[in-house]
């Protein structure tokens, strides 16, 4: 913005202010008195610059832009931790609340029992560390008649603090939304605070007046467990075909919620490779490329819930055999690729409205 406004364009101006009858040659007494001058106020240019693009969020420093998002009522999201399951052996060992266990790097505590031998543990670290679906848990003290115990699964996904341009967009999108006593908007915007939480589909009026169904998806982006789905619905609407306001819905809403399901897409691949390479080979590499893709075309899965002028347009994700050819190709060891089948198909899969996508067979 004041890029032009340099010590020797500041100082050229000065002296022309000068009368042509004074000495302003450098190191006369006019040029030493102005120099030191000139880059005093070059200085607060630069300083007024740095204030004007704390003033505007999309340009704003993160401090400046958490104050600047406190106007919206918006503040940035904290760590949190993440709620796994563990089952234990033998079934009839009593794990008392708070018993501590690890698994790598990171430590968690008994916090619930479901059932015999299935026990729900937090993690003592906040963020996605604590995400951990599987591994053995070493108990950190004694426990008497402890065989092992594993992890099953991720409850409730731990988050990590919102990063910067994630926040910023946030706050930018709140003023194009128009979120206010039940639409669509006010749905999305209180159950996105519930941790844990990625995305979230609105269906109104499913079954008939005054009914809601609401879709979501873990903040990894995958489906929910029962055990997060119960939760968010008690959040909601904690009594089912009541409508009387005693969650975050309104009074005279039937909120039904579930969780986004995986379609496993089984893919027919005709791989060439170069010299002396098999597919057995590459299959890990193969893998990891799908995997990839899938993961970033899950992170859309909110945005297929498009706002029209007259309502929201649904439709499913779309797996597009161009971008799995075109990320395989990027595998150094793969020549060429044709006849890339999707379930069957060599056409593009479009995947239901509360479907996201996951590898199934991989035949090559």
């Amino acid at each position: 913005m004041f890029e032009k406004e340099t010590n020797d364009a500041i100082l050229g101006r000065m002296m022309k202010e000068v009368s042509s009858q004074r000495d302003k040659r450098e190191g006369s007494i006019i040029f030493d008195a102005l120099a030191p001058a000139a880059i005093e106020f070059m200085l607060l240019y630069q300083k007024l610059e740095w204030y004007i693009r704390q003033s505007f969020g999309d340009t704003a420093e993160r401090d400046y832009l958490i104050r600047l998002a406190l106007e919206r009522g918006l503040v940035p999201k904290v760590a949190t931790f993440a709620v796994v399951k563990g089952i234990f052996s033998p079934a009839t060992l009593n794990v008392e609340i708070g018993e501590r266990f690890s698994v790598e790097s990171v430590n968690y505590a008994v916090v619930e029992k479901q059932s015999a031998g299935v026990y729900l543990l937090k993690c003592e670290t906040a963020g996605t560390i604590g995400n951990h679906s599987s591994g053995q848990l070493i108990p950190i003290g004694y426990i008497e008649g402890f065989e092992s115990a594993y992890l099953s699964e991720v409850t409730i996904p731990g988050e990590d603090e919102e990063g910067t341009e994630v926040f910023r967009e946030r706050y930018l999108t709140s003023f194009n939304s128009n979120a206010f006593g039940g639409n669509i908007d006010d749905y999305k915007e209180k159950v996105r605070k519930i941790d844990g939480i990625g995305g979230i589909k609105v269906y109104p009026i499913w079954q008939g007046g005054g009914t809601v169904r609401v879709v979501f998806v873990t903040s990894e982006f995958k489906p929910p467990t029962v055990e997060f789905i119960n939760q968010v619905q008690t959040i909601v609407d904690p009594i089912p075909n009541q409508g009387n306001g005693l969650g975050t819905a309104p009074i005279g809403h039937i909120v039904t919620v579930q969780g986004a399901r995986d379609s496993q897409i089984n893919i027919e691949l005709n791989l060439a490779f170069v010299s002396g390479i098999t597919f057995d080979d590459l299959k890990g590499a193969v893998e990891r490329v799908i995997d990839e893709y899938f993961a970033e075309l899950n992170r859309t899965w909110e945005q297929t819930q498009v706002a029209t002028t007259e309502q929201y347009s649904n439709s499913g994700l779309i797996v597009r055999i161009s971008q799995i050819e075109s990320r395989l190709l990027d595998v150094p060891e793969i020549l060429d690729i044709q006849d890339t089948k999707l379930n069957g198909s060599t056409a593009n899969l479009v995947l239901g409205l509360d479907e996201l996508a996951v590898r199934g067979e991989l035949i090559g």
